[in-house]
């Protein structure tokens, strides 16, 4: 059975507001702050025993309040209860636990510092304070059963994942002439010349370049700032070294976009969602979000010849370089 092992959990904003306001927080050994809410009505849960559960995980960071993520109306997780002794750890809390509980943990970001010297990761800050809860559904007593159970409810999200992609799929569509508008109306709002592609990327050429000109097939190296659009907030300064055009190793927009320029041009690409992600939740965490990009082609040489086609009982070839 696969296991769900949990470095940190999150809270839902109600949940969280009930259990703090009314203070009572325990603390286990290593010192981590706990608050269970529970009728007392079911038997508390042993160990060797598997849990069911929803989580859900959130940094309080001053003023500000982030959810970093969530279970519910998704996939419970599952876990086996045992014995981890002081190891300032959720699960340090989950022999406590009964079915029907509901229970609130906080974790203390310069703790979790000192126990993990450069291990976390940087949105977390030594002030934060991680809220996470949990809400148990069930508890079993056999790994089988959890088993069985784990396997329904895959197959309920797998339903429900097919029925959300259909939903952002029909929003998708809807929202394609108000992602151009947007566009436009931005470049014509900053007075920015353009050109557009076949299925709609907007080229600014700022410099043309002079070199060998990009084109499907070559290789290029392209240095390159993502932005989101229409903030221009910066997700990713980087180099692409090896980059074939028009294959479809990136985002479309960038197959397309590129082709305009020769080795030594500059310029920004403007790509709506249908030429980036699409559907899918881009750099912003969002689906349907249009991008900016400015880029720089560094270089454009000729790709390597393909490889010949592999003989019987060859091993297949690698895959592609992933999205941008």
């Amino acid at each position: 059975m696969k296991r769900t092992t949990i470095l940190l959990g999150s809270l839902a904003v109600m949940l969280l507001m009930a259990a703090c306001s009314g203070g009572g927080f325990k603390k286990t050994r290593s010192g981590l702050l706990y608050k269970v809410i529970s009728d007392g009505k079911g038997k508390t849960v042993q160990r060797g025993q598997v849990m069911k559960f929803h989580v859900s995980q959130r940094i309080k960071s001053g003023s500000k309040d982030t959810l970093l993520g969530e279970t519910y109306g998704k996939m419970p997780q599952y876990a086996p209860v045992d014995s981890i002794g002081p190891m300032y750890h959720p699960a340090e809390i989950f022999p406590l636990l009964r079915k029907g509980d509901s229970a609130v943990v906080v974790m203390l970001a310069d703790t979790l510092f000192k126990k993990n010297p450069g291990g976390l990761p940087p949105y977390i800050h030594k002030k934060d304070k991680i809220y996470i809860t949990f809400k148990i559904l069930d508890v079993f007593t056999a790994d089988s059963l959890a088993q069985k159970d784990q396997t329904a409810e895959g197959m309920k999200e797998q339903t429900r994942q097919q029925a959300e992609q259909q939903k952002l799929a029909e929003e998708g569509i809807k929202l394609r002439p108000l992602a151009v508008k947007e566009i436009e109306d931005y470049l014509a709002k900053n007075k920015i010349s353009y050109q557009k592609t076949a299925n709609g990327t907007y080229v600014q050429i700022k410099d043309p370049g002079n070199g060998v000109q990009a084109d499907s097939g070559k290789k290029l190296s392209v240095k390159y700032v993502g932005k989101l659009f229409p903030t221009g907030k910066e997700f990713e300064s980087n180099t692409y070294d090896g980059l074939v055009l028009g294959t479809g190793s990136v985002i479309r927009g960038w197959d397309e976009g590129l082709a305009f320029f020769k080795k030594g041009g500059k310029g920004t690409l403007y790509i709506p969602f249908f030429e980036a992600y699409g559907d899918r939740p881009g750099p912003g965490g969002k689906p349907h979000a249009s991008l900016m990009f400015d880029v720089e082609i560094v270089d454009v040489t000729d790709a390597p010849a393909a490889p010949a086609a592999p003989g019987p009982g060859a091993p297949p070839a690698g895959e592609p370089h992933t999205n941008h």
